[in-house]
């Protein structure tokens, strides 16, 4: 029976090409499924038989584990390097979403801070 080993949800394209590949220099049988159309499912890649599933999750840790390791790496030498973003550089290029999502949290902390007081019956 097929094993899920990376569901596709916010998985960049050059992540999903990495992992195909790697399965493929393993030799490790997958297939990958398409989101649906209404968006309830992702879409994913499987690898088709059980035996195979323990070798491609280590594979996929250790791919995982070097792929953060040099994304902490590039935040680094961004920071180092001053061009890094910041949330001066993402309010002056989107500052109606900025706005909004400060006033939605602002709303929603006003709404729980309400909430006892108008649940209370004296």
């Amino acid at each position: 029976m097929a094993k899920l080993l990376l569901r596709m949800r916010l998985v960049p394209d050059d992540e999903a090409a990495d992992v195909r590949a790697m399965l493929d220099g393993a030799r490790i049988p997958w297939y990958e499924t398409e989101p649906s159309r209404w968006g309830i499912s992702h879409g994913g890649i499987w690898v088709r038989d059980d035996e195979d599933a323990p070798r491609a999750k280590a594979l996929m840790e250790e791919y995982q584990a070097g792929r953060r390791e040099r994304a902490r790496a590039e935040r680094a030498a961004a920071l180092r390097d001053g061009t890094a973003e910041t949330f001066g550089d993402v309010l002056r290029r989107e500052p109606l979403r900025v706005l909004l999502s400060i006033l939605g949290i602002l709303a929603a902390l006003a709404a729980l801070a309400l909430v006892p007081f108008l649940l209370h019956r004296p």
